[in-house]
């Protein structure tokens, strides 16, 4: 049977959930807090490992950083079953009331990336599916966490518009931060978009690893890795939750 030319998957290789962190480290983390995973696959930065929680099937793989290789990994899991797509990952933070190691929950992006804009006029908007949101917040309410709500940017050029960039980033983030965007990373607008045209769900949980307005702020390896989990975790149960919803 005919693999898919970058994740080397094919049809029943995925549950209908998956998850898109960008590390493939990460993609091994995530499928560690699985009751039951197995690697499937392996190509380029594409990882994939499928299994259950809960009693629910689903699969997480790597994308790498960006909207291109994020676009890749969602219309080639789309043709091997994927119906939903949640991106776990990390972001700057954009507003003074953001601390490090926050859960942040998408509602929709900026999209100033440039692949979306290869699919889709500008008009269009990056908006994530309605039922797997409510699905994120109602999963965090249940571990206690009081996530922030908003939106985020995407953006392509991570050397232009973050702590370590050779620039001004908050004159470049002056409109983002007046517009009340809470953070910025590197996907979001472009799973989206091309998830809503594509007839599949989509929803991005963020953890702020730095903070555009703090600098010199530091969130330490293991703070940043127990915040990790719990996004993980968090979008874990709503994965379980968007099932009973579906079925």
């Amino acid at each position: 049977m005919h693999k898919e030319h970058h994740i080397d998957l094919i049809p029943g290789d995925v549950g209908e959930t998956v998850f898109l962190p960008g590390d493939v480290h990460r993609a091994e983390f995530i499928a560690s807090l699985f009751d039951e995973a197995e690697f499937v696959a392996h190509k380029r930065q594409y990882v994939t490992y499928t299994g259950t929680y809960k009693g629910v099937r689903m699969s997480v793989t790597s994308t790498g950083i960006g909207c291109p290789a994020l676009s890749i990994a969602v219309e080639e899991l789309i043709h091997v079953g994927a119906k939903n797509f949640i991106r776990i990952g990390t972001c700057g933070a954009l507003q003074k009331y953001v601390n490090l190691g926050d859960i942040i929950i998408a509602t929709a992006g900026v999209r100033g990336d440039g692949t979306s804009r290869e699919y889709f006029p500008l008009e269009y908007p990056a908006v994530a599916d309605f039922h797997l949101l409510e699905c994120l917040i109602k999963a965090a309410d249940a571990r206690n966490v009081d996530p922030h709500v908003g939106i985020v940017r995407g953006h392509d050029a991570f050397y232009a518009e973050s702590v370590l960039a050779n620039m001004d980033w908050l004159a470049l983030d002056r409109p983002w931060i007046d517009s009340n965007v809470l953070s910025v990373e590197n996907e979001t607008p472009t799973l989206f978009t091309l998830s809503m045209v594509r007839k599949a769900r989509a929803g991005t949980i963020l953890v702020p690893s730095g903070h555009h307005h703090f600098p010199e702020k530091h969130i330490s390896p293991e703070e940043l890795q127990e915040a990790i989990a719990l996004e993980t975790r968090i979008a874990l149960d709503a994965a379980v939750l968007l099932d009973q919803l579906e079925n």
